[in-house]
């Protein structure tokens, strides 16, 4: 019986999962902040999150994940990407605040959502050799 997932896959997927998760609680933490402590509205506070933790995850993904290196060409294919993530966490965060949903359900979509999207992105374009 074949695999399903062969074992160096499974090892990428989870060390995206876990940089992922750290990347997740940088972003939480810097809106939870935002918004309670200085009446941010959430749009903008889960763009500042956004892109604080899109650099920790271009240093760890780069290095660790997908084992690669820092350079010019995977830095504009990760930046093309978080641009598209960014366009999509705003839109859910948009959407969340237009309908009256709290900040933690568009939150909370945008976590689920977000990076199911770059690792899809990032594997098979960002990282391709």
């Amino acid at each position: 019986m074949r695999a399903l997932v062969r074992p160096d896959e499974f090892r990428q997927v989870a060390r995206f999962l876990l940089a992922g998760a750290s990347s997740t609680g940088i972003h939480v933490a810097i809106v939870a902040t935002l918004v309670n402590a200085t009446g941010t509205s959430p749009v903008k506070a889960n763009c500042v999150a956004f892109v604080c933790a899109t650099a920790c995850s271009y240093l760890i993904n780069t290095l660790w994940s997908f084992s690669s290196r820092l350079h010019h060409t995977t830095l504009w294919r990760f930046a093309g990407v978080s641009l598209l993530g960014v366009g999509l966490t705003m839109g859910i965060s948009w959407t969340a605040q237009s309908v009256g949903s709290s900040y933690w359900t568009g939150l909370a979509c945008v976590v689920l959502i977000v990076p199911a999207f770059t690792y899809v992105a990032h594997r098979s374009w960002t990282y391709q050799k």
